[in-house]
């Protein structure tokens, strides 16, 4: 048992510290306002969009806070600024920022980590690769279904500075309490999961007809099935299995993708669909999330059937 415990805790902390250092760095860049600085790297997409100002102007507030930006949309609509088309393909560009923040915040400091470099790298990569999908979808759909709207509503006050070290005060209170919940289920899950191989209760997941289907083994099933309920516990239990060599790097990429896809309505039920409702109402609300969403699953689909073919 004592050998058992140093195995995982060999494997864990040099996670946990890099997790510890991502998490506690990104948060001193939101707080210095540095994040910001990244809008300027995307704004000139609204050049190329039917978009009205509004959208703009919204858009860079979802740097921050997609449910600020999201109640802009909503109150230019209240006031007639907006119609339902264009509030619905703003409000989905408003996530996108979403995206390329968490590649900061849980991408590059948890998945990178837990996963390693060529498998972290390839699933941080797919959700780069969803937002310049979407925002290209919305581009085009700007093109066909809008028409020219320079309608404006007052931005918010913008963000007060601070020094370096209320920043970092700030960045180490507020992430702190993330980290703990974290290295909690990470430890937890990883020592579970190197019980079960030293037990070797795998084995019986090996008649699963799902594993054949997809060229995954059967040991996959468990952090699959576990993805789809907490993304955090499945990238934990997967990744001990590939620093182990029981599961090949593509291999992992497929199950990160299955995991995805089966995940992704049950996460915009549980959580989008609420908070969409609450601001746009239920019809506009359903439809922002249903098309956001559909978008994210076809892109996994996609990259899916192209590890299939590799594998």
């Amino acid at each position: 048992m004592i050998d058992l415990l140093i195995q995982v805790l060999d494997f864990v902390l040099p996670v946990l510290a890099m997790i510890f250092v991502g998490l506690v760095g990104t948060g001193i860049l939101v707080e210095l306002g540095l994040m910001q600085k990244f809008s300027k790297l995307v704004s000139p997409i609204f050049a190329y969009t039917n978009l009205p100002d509004t959208c703009a102007s919204a858009f860079l507030v979802s740097i921050g806070s997609t449910v600020a930006a999201n109640s802009m949309l909503f109150q230019a609509k209240k006031e007639n600024c907006l119609e339902d088309r264009e509030v619905l393909l703003c409000s989905m560009m408003n996530a996108t920022p979403a995206y390329f923040r968490e590649l900061f915040t849980y991408q590059i400091p948890v998945v990178l980590p837990a996963l390693g470099f060529v498998v972290g790298g390839f699933y941080s990569l797919v959700f780069i690769v969803t937002a310049v999908v979407k925002i290209l979808v919305i581009v085009i759909a700007s093109k066909l279904f809008l028409k020219d709207n320079s309608c404006r509503v007052l931005e918010p006050e913008a963000r007060k500075k601070v020094s370096i070290k209320t920043a970092v005060s700030r960045a180490f209170r507020k992430e702190f309490r993330a980290f703990l919940k974290i290295a909690g289920v990470y430890l937890i899950a990883t020592t579970i999961v190197f019980v079960l191989q030293e037990q070797g209760v795998f084995e019986i997941f090996s008649v699963l007809p799902l594993a054949e289907i997809f060229k995954i083994p059967a040991v996959s099933i468990v952090p699959l099935t576990s993805y789809v309920a907490s993304p955090i516990l499945g990238i934990s239990l997967l990744g001990p299995m590939i620093h182990s060599g029981e599961i090949t790097n593509i291999q992992a990429m497929i199950v990160l993708m299955l995991g995805s896809m089966f995940m992704l309505p049950i996460f915009a039920l549980r959580s989008q669909i609420p908070s969409k409702v609450a601001i746009f109402g239920t019809r506009l609300g359903v439809q922002i999330v249903v098309y956001s969403t559909a978008i994210s699953v076809f892109v996994r689909l996609a990259i899916l059937l192209l590890l299939l073919s590799i594998a």
